[in-house]
């Protein structure tokens, strides 16, 4: 990792934190996206600290708007001649269906939309590397999603851990969708499943749902041990060259039918793009 460049969202908690930190004692250059002021800078502080021999860098991004994301995705570019591994990490559960500014429920857009737009805005950096990784941070809860595409933003039925599977869910299909277009270009892309994490996810919701995910913390894996997944399809020459697969404890796993589906997958794609006005 010594000199390769690794641009980061969700970094500033959790498996993020613990792979940003770990990332930078290896010798890569961390690039973040951090939205909290204060965790943004002790993250930063962190990386110098594991990583004092690179210019370590932080943005500052509401990954919730199409707009900002677009934005810091360009500003991200103007900075960085080449993105080496790009993972997208940001995520969250929210107790109550509200919209964003773009009209997008709030869990679709930040764990899912956030992760296309980025992507896309970054798509040449990655390519200039010759040999770039994109890591999507999916989830097992995928199983507990589905997607209805004449009801994507939940205005019906909405869930705390419906909402939630459905973008993880989406995750997994924007992947496999990804690594298609990118057949061919030696850029990789590839999702996975942490496993059970205590971190500070779904902290602030009141929900019964999410008031037992947290008691349930206490039996989960630790950020250390959630992380090793993220790493290993960073810095692992086995994963070279592997692209569109979901992952589980380092190895390629198989995901639930519903997230091979590529019909599905090439409809988000459209549909994402529709709703961000970016194209391939």
């Amino acid at each position: 990792m010594q000199g390769k460049v690794v641009v980061m969202t969700g970094a500033t908690t959790g498996i993020g934190r613990v792979a940003a930190a770990e990332l930078a004692a290896m010798g890569a250059r961390i690039v973040f996206v951090a939205r909290n002021r204060s965790r943004g800078e002790a993250t930063l502080e962190l990386v110098r600290r594991r990583g004092p021999a690179q210019a370590h860098a932080m943005f500052y991004a509401d990954l919730f708007s199409i707009e900002e994301t677009k934005r810091i995705g360009a500003a991200i570019a103007a900075a960085e001649p080449r993105i080496d591994v790009l993972m997208n990490n940001a995520g969250a559960a929210f107790d109550r269906r509200e919209l964003t500014e773009d009209g997008l429920e709030r869990t679709f857009a930040l764990n899912h939309m956030s992760y296309f737009v980025l992507t896309r805005v970054l798509r040449e950096r990655l390519l200039a590397a010759g040999n770039a990784r994109i890591i999507n941070t999916a989830s097992a809860a995928h199983r507990m999603g589905s997607l209805d595409f004449s009801d994507l933003q939940f205005s019906s039925g909405y869930g705390a851990f419906k909402a939630y599977g459905r973008s993880k869910l989406c995750n997994i299909l924007f992947t496999r969708e990804l690594a298609r277009r990118l057949a061919g270009s030696g850029v990789t892309a590839n999702s996975l499943h942490p496993g059970f994490v205590a971190t500070r996810f779904a902290d602030e919701g009141g929900s019964a749902g999410l008031l037992i995910l947290r008691f349930l913390k206490h039996f989960a894996l630790t950020p250390e041990n959630g992380a090793k997944t993220m790493i290993y399809l960073a810095t692992s020459a086995e994963a070279a060259g592997i692209s569109g697969k979901y992952f589980d404890k380092c190895r390629p796993a198989t995901p639930w039918s519903k997230a091979e589906d590529d019909v599905a997958a090439m409809r988000l794609w459209r549909e994402s793009e529709r709703l961000s006005g970016l194209h391939w």
